[in-house]
């Protein structure tokens, strides 16, 4: 009988806090820092329900809205939209590069049992992502940015619309603000306050658009 392997901890360095520290059950740091390993998933992935479950709708084309999250880098927020997603019958878009993992531990956790529910996807870029859209008639409807003048409370959304939110330390690239600048959207905050977090932010807008349909889901 043979003693348990030792607990590790090993700093991670991110971009928005710092160091973090992870802690792990291995027998060495290259179990836990395999040659090379990236935070980003590079595999296409996606989820679709399976064989007779009704948990969402028969199209891309008929859900109420689509979630997208640009290069997000914290697993919880990604998984507690996902929770969100689920609750609405939206479908979440992640865009490359991610700040972690798609198994993720943190991401699954703040996804609880509903992850199993939610339809998802990973695309590798932004292109990529106005593809797949385009190939069920859809486009980025609304974008929205700390820095946006005009608030998400003053447009009428549709069904089906496509929200885009940014990364956690940086936002959306300017590029993408100026291409969609008819479409940039805020919430209001005070100036105290940078910036909201992102799965809070995705809630907000996503019950402010189910709220102009009349509260159902």
């Amino acid at each position: 009988m043979g003693w348990p392997a030792p607990i590790v901890m090993l700093p991670i360095r991110t971009a928005r806090v710092g160091f973090r520290f992870n802690s792990t059950t291995a027998s060495s740091p290259a179990t836990l820092f395999p040659t090379g390993f990236s935070c980003s998933d590079t595999l296409n992935h996606s989820r679709h329900p399976p064989p007779g479950e009704p948990a969402f709708p028969a199209s891309d084309a008929l859900r109420p809205l689509h979630i997208v999250l640009y290069e997000p880098e914290i697993p919880p927020n990604a998984g507690n939209v996902g929770r969100t997603c689920v609750a609405i019958g939206a479908k979440m878009w992640l865009v490359r590069p991610l700040g972690f993992k798609l198994d993720d531990y943190y991401l699954r956790r703040a996804g609880l049992d509903y992850w199993d529910h939610l339809e998802w996807e990973a695309v590798d870029s932004w292109d990529h992502l106005l593809a797949a859209l385009a190939a069920v008639g859809r486009e980025p409807n609304w974008l929205f940015s700390a820095r946006a003048e005009r608030s998400y409370t003053e447009v009428a959304y549709s069904r089906g619309d496509v929200l885009v939110f940014g990364s956690e330390s940086r936002g959306l690239p300017q590029s993408l603000q100026a291409a969609h600048a008819d479409r940039l959207l805020t919430i209001p905050s005070r100036p105290q306050v940078r910036s909201l977090n992102l799965s809070n932010c995705a809630a907000i807008v996503a019950y402010e658009a189910i709220r102009q349909w009349g509260g159902g889901v």
